[in-house]
C-alpha cells in the first residue's frame, strides 16, 4: 500500500491532483482539517473593457502540495475534490522542501510566471544573481537573455519566465542533451 511509503513521525511534502479549477477549495478544505497545504500562486493582470483587475491563478493547474505523515494520507484522499496522489512506478515521491521554498520565492516575484511540462532545446546553464530569487539555476531557453527555465525535477515541471540579462551568470558552456538523458519523471521527453 501507498500510505506504508509514508513516515509516521517525519512529515514530507507530496503533490496532489485535483479536479480542475478546484485547487483553492481544496486547499480550504485541508486547512480545515489541520493539513499543512501549499497552493503556488501566479498574480496575472486580466484586462477588462472598464478595467484591469489582478487575478491569482494556479501556477500549475490541478496540483496542490502538502506536508503530511503517515496518518495524513487518507484523510487527504477523502478530502472533496481530491483525485489522487502523484506517484511514479508506484511510489510517492517526496518533495524536497528547497523546491518548495523556490516555488514560494517564484510565486513572490513581481513579474508574469508560466508553469508547463518541460519542452526545450539546448540551453545554457545560467544563475540568477540578484533580488528574490539570488542562487536558483536553470537552464536558459531564449539565447537573447530573457527567458529561464527553473526546472523543478522533482515534480517534473518547469517555470518560464522572464529575467533580465544583467541578472544572470552563465555557470557552464551551453550543453545539448542526449535524448536519453531528457526523460521526465512523468516519462515525457524534453526535447
Amino acid at each position: 500500500m501507498v500510505a506504508t511509503q509514508l513516515s509516521e513521525h517525519e512529515a514530507n511534502w507530496y503533490a496532489i491532483y485535483t479536479r480542475y479549477k478546484a485547487e483553492k477549495e481544496v486547499v480550504r478544505l485541508l486547512q480545515r482539517k489541520k493539513i499543512e497545504s501549499y497552493l503556488p500562486l501566479n498574480r496575472i493582470v486580466k484586462q477588462y473593457a472598464s478595467k484591469r483587475k489582478v487575478v491569482e491563478l494556479p501556477l500549475i493547474n490541478s496540483y496542490v502540495f502538502v506536508k503530511i505523515i503517515r496518518h495524513q494520507y487518507i484523510p487527504v484522499l477523502e478530502t472533496n475534490n481530491v483525485l489522487k496522489f502523484i506517484h511514479f512506478d508506484g511510489k510517492l515521491v517526496p518533495i524536497p522542501e528547497p523546491e518548495i521554498d523556490l516555488l514560494r520565492r517564484i510565486c513572490q516575484e513581481k513579474m508574469e510566471v508560466e508553469a508547463g511540462t518541460l519542452n526545450f532545446d539546448k540551453g545554457r546553464q545560467v544563475e540568477i544573481i540578484g533580488g528574490n530569487l539570488t542562487g536558483v539555476r536553470g537552464k536558459l531557453v531564449d539565447q537573447r537573455g530573457k527567458n529561464l527555465v527553473v526546472e523543478l525535477e522533482h515534480i517534473g515541471w518547469g517555470v518560464f519566465m522572464e529575467i533580465d540579462a544583467a541578472l544572470l551568470r552563465a555557470v557552464g558552456p551551453a550543453v545539448v542533451p542526449r535524448e536519453e538523458d531528457v526523460e521526465g519523471i512523468f516519462g515525457e521527453k524534453y526535447l
